[in-house]
């Protein structure tokens, strides 16, 4: 009787184990695994943060299923160009970019939030508008170490900024940096690839980057490049001088020997707009030639950025305190004035690029006072306050002390379409990633950080038809993560980080306005982020699983 019940309970062992056990199972779903090919129909099985399987789990079982019958089953999505460098401090949950099925946020435009020497801590604390934070680091693997241990519902990842480097060395005077200097920028670069950087970010428009010159951003990309890493860029012009610009950014890229992508590709200015198809066909030609060039862009017919852009970059020689004192002294409002109204190659004039203030809408401001005038256009407010619009940009810079954040409407949507079908571009948001509730209610961000990628899915794969969905995902995942050197994600594979999102692709849609940008897109119903369900049924968990995504030069920081 013994022998027989021992013999009974080996069967049974050999039947539980035959049935494995997974975390999560994910079954009946299209499955798109990133590299563009057809879908098909399977189930994913995960276990801890990675997916473990790949196929038919019918006789398997799950602490957690989710049936995903009619819908897709995508990789998690990469945003190429994420300001959710302090919403992510005042909310972990990133719950407009969640919502949309990012998974990963990556910063690093120009400015970066470290390295930081004092005087920068300080200038930094003194800026901040409606999220207020104590900044409890000081290099940049410190603070996305700092936002992990904190708890973020998406991954992170970062460049080191130019801007960032040249101001802890320079400051924010208009000049070259000496041999010294240069060899200690260089260090920043190296320390920052080595906490884990994916290379060197800039953007060249706006001061004090506007006074760094190609040789500057060679050196420094020789040295990301080193390590592994990129270089990315808002790049010099995007209007009178866009071919120029486009001509930097390939020669630095081939001095530097380093991969390099166009921050949101554009041709920005009616008188722009015919440039896009030889901006295109250039950097084919770069390609053709063995050059590593790709470039990311949004969904929007308008760009965001500060007032200040309608003016001179000249006049922030020395920084803003410089260019706020400077708008004060009557002499130099009317030069400005002048500036304002002048077509020129010398800078990125968006005053003229817009064609009328009409086409500027003011929309963040730090004084309670000026924050009646969000959502109006400059135009608009000019008339309310009895003055031009010229003079009216400037008194706003001036009682605000601070850039004061707008829309530009400047590009056309037929550039939009034709950009969208580039195999070599991917997408970021160029914005923060808010929820419409407390302290985001304060200003009124650009519709791109609700809905940029679901308008990618809902407006110009399923309605507009410019490229299919598997190619989509592909230019959301697969793509930005092979850019970026990163391993392990971008693509539902066995081995990989359990970075899944499942959406309805006939529901998907981006919602938010600009006249009402604090609306949730719709269509995105479940997303995993390292095998942590962080929205379910539409909805957010709470859950905050997301890591620090490290760059390549990491590995050689770790083997020291």
């Amino acid at each position: 009787m013994k022998k027989f019940s021992g013999f009974l309970f080996i069967l049974v062992l050999i039947s539980c184990n035959q049935k494995k056990k997974y975390d999560t199972i994910i079954r009946n779903g299209m499955i798109y695994d990133g590299n563009g090919g057809a879908p098909y129909k399977g189930d994913i099985g995960i276990n801890n943060d990675t997916i473990a399987f790949i196929g038919d789990l019918s006789k398997a079982a799950a602490g957690k299923e989710i049936d995903a019958k009619g819908n897709a089953v995508a990789p998690g999505f990469i945003n190429m160009l994420s300001w959710a460098t302090e919403s992510l401090i005042a909310d972990g949950n990133s719950q407009s970019d969640i919502r949309q099925g990012v998974t990963l946020e990556v910063m690093g435009e120009g400015w970066s939030m470290g390295p930081l020497n004092e005087p920068l801590k300080k200038q930094q604390q003194e800026s901040q508008t409606d999220i207020k934070y104590k900044i409890e680091w000081n290099t940049l693997g410190e603070y996305l170490d700092f936002l992990e241990k904190k708890g973020i519902s998406c991954n992170i990842a970062s460049f080191v900024g130019a801007t960032t480097v040249r101001m802890n060395i320079i400051g924010e005077d208009n000049r070259e940096p000496t041999t010294a200097e240069m060899d200690s920028m260089k260090l920043l670069v190296r320390q920052a690839m080595e906490e884990g950087a994916m290379g060197v970010g800039s953007s060249l428009i706006y001061p004090p980057a506007f006074f760094a010159k190609t040789n500057e951003l060679v050196e420094l990309c020789k040295e990301a490049s080193s390590f592994g890493g990129s270089y990315i860029s808002h790049m010099r012009s995007e209007g009178n001088k866009l071919h120029e610009a486009v001509e930097e950014l390939i020669t630095i890229a081939k001095e530097a020997n380093i991969h390099a992508e166009i921050y949101h590709l554009k041709a920005a200015g009616k008188d722009n707009w015919s440039k896009m198809d030889s901006v295109i066909r250039r950097v084919e030609r770069a390609r053709a030639a063995g050059l590593d060039i790709t470039a990311d862009m949004y969904t929007y017919i308008a760009g965001g950025t500060g007032l200040t852009a309608t003016m001179p970059p000249t006049l922030q020689d020395g920084g803003f305190g410089k260019l706020r004192e400077r708008l004060q002294d009557p002499v130099v409002r009317q030069k400005t004035i002048k500036d304002m109204n002048s077509k020129t190659d010398q800078w990125e004039n968006f005053f003229y690029a817009v064609g009328t203030p009409e086409n500027i809408l003011v929309v963040g401001f730090k004084q309670d006072s000026l924050k009646k005038y969000i959502g109006k256009s400059l135009a608009a407010v000019a008339k309310l306050r009895g003055k031009s619009a010229e003079e009216t940009a400037m008194d706003l810079i001036v009682q605000d002390s601070t850039r004061v954040e707008c829309i530009y409407f400047l590009m056309d949507e037929n550039n939009v379409k034709k950009q969208i079908a580039i195999p070599w571009l991917s997408f970021g948001s160029d914005e923060g990633s808010y929820e419409p509730a407390g302290v985001f209610l304060k200003s009124n961000p650009h519709p791109r950080a609700y809905g940029n990628f679901s308008r990618v899915l809902g407006k110009y794969v399923r309605e507009e038809k410019i490229i299919s969905l598997q190619e989509a995902i592909r230019k959301l995942s697969k793509l930005p993560a092979t850019n970026l050197k990163i391993k392990s994600r971008g693509e539902i594979k066995t081995g990989n980080y359990a970075d899944i999102v499942i959406f309805d692709p006939a529901k998907i849609t981006d919602k938010a306005t600009f006249e009402k940008p604090h609306q949730y897109a719709e269509g995105m119903i479940h997303v995993f982020v390292n095998g942590v369900q962080v929205l379910k049924d539409g909805e957010h968990t709470g859950a905050r699983p997301g890591k620090f995504v490290k760059g390549p030069g990491y590995k050689m920081k770790a083997s020291n």
